[in-house]
């Protein structure tokens, strides 16, 4: 029984898995009755009614040899159907091979053709960038040519300029007596929101973000807009400035018109306004349309690298230094340099330069290591801090306008009372042998904590100097550092090219 070869008797062929109808006794391969059984219902031979209940497996049967095809029964068949197989191997290898060539021809015109069109925009952007810097030095010598016109008309000296005039400074007078006047009420009450020493010793780094162009790696400089606090704004050793939201972790726009490194960004607190100064000797103003922030104003007051910008209390006028020796103050309306500053008695350059927060004196850091007061009314250097060893990196006054803190490039970290004009506090660095520059420094808004960015990012109690905190996560010098509001975060910046935010862990 076992050597019986059955045949469907729907197909004609061998079963390889036969079932036996039980009312027509007639054999079938079994997916082929199902599925006629599935569609009609009925035996395809009898045309009975039949279910699929009624087909019995036949058990035990031979499995079917399949014949071979009449083609392979000699070994000339065999040899003559390998080689039919080898020849349609190689042509259809051939075919690839061909498709492979017309592929890479394709390929390789589609790169010549974004080449030639990438040499034509960058030419093309060149061109545009020209015409924008030509224009706006145009502008800029008519507005001079305009204020300086008469017998006073000399070019590069303080004639030049429309100056400081009594309308500015009453209006800077009136603004510093409503901050006066606001600060004392402050002062009479409590931060509540503020974190205590213990809490701030439990912040870490909680977000990172690198950004800048990896070939030219490096963060020169950073602010932290007063207002929206989700909004950084950095400057890179790759000549661009970026905007990055913290809540979205996303550059919102990468502004590209200076030729050279970074040295000093500001945010304005009330407008879309970015302020850029540059090695490339120009101060650029940024505004926003809604949508993209682009170049209103260039001011080219300096023959140096600008080092530094600081924006006015009443936000209409800024302040740059340069390491031609001279500082100037600016109308961020016009983009007008209303006065340049300079002095026969200081030949090194100003490393960095900030206003005060009332707005009436402006302090300076030279490479000659001493700390400059200056009334701005008048332009005359009221007061000298000596004690620095090297150049100096940073500066910043308190929100009280009582004290100032300034750093070196050696790492040291002084603290000055305005009201008596003496230096009352140095931190000297960790690492005496090999110290890392200082190149940031800020008051929280309560004048509570210092933040200090030399090798990582120390926070102080200033009213102890004891030091609550020290962030280690930056594998280089920071060279920014800002309190968000309350001191709830810290944001720095780094030569290691990323943004890092520390606070508590939500």
């Amino acid at each position: 029984f076992n050597l019986i070869v059955m045949n469907c008797a729907l197909s004609g062929e061998l079963c390889e898995d036969p079932v036996v109808s039980q009312k027509s006794g007639h054999i079938f391969e079994r997916r082929l009755i199902e599925k006629h059984i599935k569609e009609t219902g009925k035996c395809p031979i009898t045309n009975e009614d039949i279910v699929i209940e009624d087909l019995i497996p036949i058990k035990d049967v031979a499995q079917p040899v399949r014949p071979r095809p009449a083609s392979a029964t000699s070994l000339a068949s065999l040899l003559k159907l390998f080689q039919n197989e080898w020849d349609s191997i190689m042509l259809e290898t051939y075919t690839l091979k061909q498709s492979l060539d017309t592929a890479r021809q394709e390929l390789s015109h589609a790169l010549y053709q974004h080449d030639a069109a990438s040499r034509v925009i960058a030419r093309l952007i060149k061109e545009r960038d020209e015409a924008r810097q030509a224009l706006a030095d145009t502008a800029a010598n008519m507005q001079k040519a305009l204020a300086g016109a008469g017998d006073a008309m000399e070019i590069d000296t303080k004639e030049t300029e429309s100056g400081i005039n009594a309308i500015i400074i009453n209006e800077m007078q009136l603004h510093a007596k409503k901050l006066s006047k606001a600060r004392k009420k402050r002062t009479k009450v409590a931060h509540p929101n503020l974190p205590s020493v213990e809490t701030i010793g439990t912040y870490d780094c909680v977000t990172s973000h690198p950004l800048h162009l990896a070939s030219e790696p490096g963060i020169l400089c950073l602010d932290l807009h007063p207002v929206d606090q989700n909004r950084v704004v950095t400057g890179g050793v790759d000549s661009t400035v970026i905007i990055f939201n913290r809540q979205t972790k996303k550059i919102e726009q990468t502004l590209k018109q200076h030729k050279k490194k970074i040295s000093s960004v500001v945010f304005h607190p009330t407008q879309d306004v970015i302020l850029s100064a540059s090695y490339d000797n120009t101060t650029l103003v940024w505004a926003s349309d809604g949508d993209k922030f682009s170049v209103v104003r260039t001011s080219t007051a300096h023959t140096a690298a600008v080092t530094c910008v600081s924006l006015h209390a009443t936000g209409d006028y800024f302040v740059t230094s340069s390491l031609d020796a001279t500082w100037a103050f600016h109308d961020i309306e016009t983009g007008v340099c209303r006065q340049k500053i300079s002095s026969p008695e200081i030949d090194a350059g100003f490393t960095r330069i900030q206003f005060h927060p009332d707005g009436l004196i402006a302090g300076t850091g030279g490479m000659d290591s001493v700390v400059r007061i200056w009334d701005v009314k008048n332009q005359t250097n009221v007061a000298n801090f000596e004690g620095h060893d090297g150049g100096v990196s940073a500066l910043s006054f308190s929100e009280n306008g009582y004290y100032l803190a300034t750093s070196d490039i050696q790492g040291v970290v002084k603290l000055w009372d305005l009201r008596k004009l003496n230096n009352f506090r140095t931190i000297n660095p960790e690492d005496s042998e090999k110290p890392s520059p200082v190149q940031a420094l800020q008051f929280d808004y309560s004048g509570t904590y210092l933040a200090v960015g030399g090798s990582g990012v120390s926070v102080y109690n200033t009213k102890t100097w004891d030091q609550v905190k020290f962030f280690d996560d930056h594998r280089k010098d920071v060279t920014g550092v800002r309190f968000g509001a309350d001191a709830k975060f810290i944001v720095s910046s780094s030569l290691d090219r990323t943004v890092k935010f520390y606070g508590s862990e939500e």
